[in-house]
């Protein structure tokens, strides 16, 4: 727990009234996209209320903490009390591929574009796919459009051209996603927003990206007896994207987003 006069102190574990939160790898010290990282979790803590500068403190004391040897699994949360955590938790193994489910039922978040407010019920799903033979589970709209998974943003391959969904009010501004778009333009590779359906991307070569495992290949469609597309590009645009990493020492926290955080104030998209 953090106190803005104190610092940080141990807390007992807590599952309620999560607000916001956000985590990230960290590997020896070495992160990617850190920036992004504070910039989402604080343009969310600022339009529940907290102040830039409070933000700014937080900050500061956690990137501090934050180990240098080791491979961590940190996350930030804001409580409903207005309370601040950082929570330095040990990564989970790391995976490189995902057996997908297609989640039958409505996406049940209620904030979909902010991470923190429904990270319990996605936990429940999460589980749900598990014990039927999959990683996790992918999400639909109403009118069968693939969207997300539980933990991860889709991205997949059409020909030559990295597509993402084109449906923006129900995705969760994926950090790791970002930084392959952007890894992307800088590549060359045509980039593009498309509709397809769980069907639609049986053939393909799909991933789902996040902070934890960066880029895992769909490797199965569980219960639906179709072969995953082949994952050939996956292994290089992995070592691209860790190449991304930059150690802690690299980014003072005065180079941090700080004005991105002061500007967000008062926004409500």
């Amino acid at each position: 727990m953090w106190d803005s006069v104190t610092g940080f102190a141990p807390a007992p574990d807590r599952q309620d009234g999560l607000l916001a939160a956000d985590s990230w790898l960290v590997e020896d010290g070495r992160v990617r996209g850190i920036e992004h990282h504070v910039s989402r979790f604080s343009g969310a803590c600022v339009q529940l209320g907290l102040s830039p500068a409070t933000l700014e403190r937080f900050w500061r004391g956690a990137l501090a903490e934050l180990p240098r040897t080791g491979s961590w699994f940190p996350r930030t949360e804001l409580r409903e009390d207005a309370s601040l955590a950082l929570w330095i938790r040990r990564a989970p193994r790391l995976l490189g591929g995902v057996r997908i489910l297609t989640w039958p039922h409505a996406d049940p978040r209620a904030q979909p574009r902010r991470k923190g407010p429904d990270l319990g019920v996605l936990a429940e799903i999460k589980a749900m796919a598990q014990a039927a033979g999959a990683d996790d589970a992918l999400f639909t709209t109403r009118d069968g459009l693939a969207t997300e998974s539980t933990t991860a943003s889709l991205l997949w391959w059409e020909g030559y051209e990295l597509c993402l969904p084109d449906t923006d009010d129900h995705l969760l501004p994926g950090v790791t996603r970002a930084l392959l778009v952007r890894q992307a333009l800088e590549s060359g590779v045509v980039v593009r927003r498309s509709r397809a359906t769980p069907q639609d991307l049986y053939d393909r070569e799909v991933w789902l990206v996040n902070a934890l495992h960066g880029i895992r290949p769909v490797t199965e469609w569980v219960g639906t007896g179709r072969e995953a597309g082949p994952a050939g590009r996956a292994p290089r645009w992995q070592r691209l994207l860790r190449a991304r990493a930059r150690a802690l020492a690299d980014r003072p926290t005065s180079q941090l987003p700080w004005h991105a955080i002061r500007t967000t104030e008062g926004s409500s998209s």
